[in-house]
């Protein structure tokens, strides 16, 4: 059998990794339909199928598992041997961010220091993947979490909050609910602190609730198409209620056990590109909070409402996602 070439074996254990087309494909910097065509050309030269691909994602054959076990280790070791050969440039910036965060929050802003800063190459990872800042592939990362990771510094952008939310659509026809009848509409991910938003707020948790997601984009999505109540964080939803998708029913939040951090490692301190994107996204952060602070000022002013600090985070697995340190033990933060 002819030998496959490297780039297709790097493609495969990419794909197998992110088991997800679009996500790999991002991460090699090459569309979806010419990496479909790489392991395509890779399982045909092997004569057997690597993966089976369904609405959730990919998901090895065994033979596909066989040959992640037999070949990553290898090209691991190839990028491990190469990585301290790779300069490391202040113009260059490479970032690891939660696709929420990054898409419902970064992005939005991201153009503003683009073009403060028009000579800086920014690299945005999404992911939810566990990253070790040991491997130099990345200079800092966004991350929702307690904000202690081992081995690396982590500064608070922004507390999270938690309030139900739905589309005008899920509305239409129906009588605003008050508290103590929300349980009454068709609610959504029973995994996620509704007890203690009906603790807290009054009200009785249904007993059945009308779906369930792994993660809280495609929640919140389930939200905005009409399906049922979310109860949303305030980072992702709030450009969904200012745009009318959604509506929050009620001005009472509950805070989130965890909050969004920039973390970084400590050779990060001496990278002009990131200091500038510190100081930038600080900023952001601040003004995004006074913002925050404000509307709940405006929402008190119009019904006077308790807000409950008592909190816990929405399932999701990006809540579980961590960094590791150079120093650390691994361990998931």
């Amino acid at each position: 059998m002819e030998r496959p070439p490297l780039n297709a074996l790097q493609v495969f254990v990419s794909a197998a990794r992110a088991k997800n087309m679009t996500r790999a494909a991002e991460r090699a910097h090459l569309t979806v339909s010419a990496l479909s065509h790489q392991v395509r050309t890779l399982e045909q030269r092997l004569g057997y199928t690597l993966f089976v691909r369904g609405p959730r994602g990919l998901t090895l054959t065994d033979e596909g598992a066989r040959l992640l076990d037999r070949v990553a280790p290898h090209l691991d070791a190839i990028d491990a041997a190469l990585r301290p050969m790779r300069a490391r440039r202040d113009s260059v910036l490479s970032l690891s961010a939660l696709p929420s965060m990054a898409s419902s929050w970064l992005m939005p802003r991201l153009p503003r220091f683009v073009a403060l800063h028009p000579d800086l190459e920014f690299n945005l990872d999404s992911s939810i993947d566990l990253i070790d800042f040991a491997d130099c592939r990345f200079d800092a990362a966004l991350r929702y979490g307690p904000g202690q990771w081992e081995g690396v510094t982590s500064e608070l952008l922004i507390e999270e909050w938690l309030t139900p939310v739905a589309s005008p659509a899920l509305l239409a026809g129906r009588k605003r609910p008050t508290l103590a009848e929300l349980g009454d509409l068709p609610l959504l991910s029973p995994d996620d602190p509704w007890a203690r938003w009906f603790e807290t707020f009054g009200g009785s948790v249904p007993k059945r609730f009308v779906a369930t997601f792994s993660d809280s984009e495609t929640m919140q999505r389930a939200a905005v198409a009409g399906i049922g109540v979310a109860l949303g964080r305030a980072t992702m939803v709030r450009p969904l209620i200012e745009s009318g998708h959604l509506v929050a029913l009620f001005p009472e939040r509950m805070r989130a056990r965890y909050a969004h951090y920039l973390v970084y490692p400590q050779r990060s301190r001496e990278h002009a590109g990131f200091q500038a994107f510190r100081e930038w996204l600080l900023d952001e952060a601040a003004t995004f909070r006074a913002s925050t602070d404000s509307a709940d000022v405006a929402a008190a002013g119009a019904k006077s409402e308790p807000v409950s600090a008592a909190g816990d985070v929405m399932a999701d697995k990006s809540s579980r996602s961590s960094v590791r340190g150079p120093h650390s033990t691994g361990r998931s933060a």
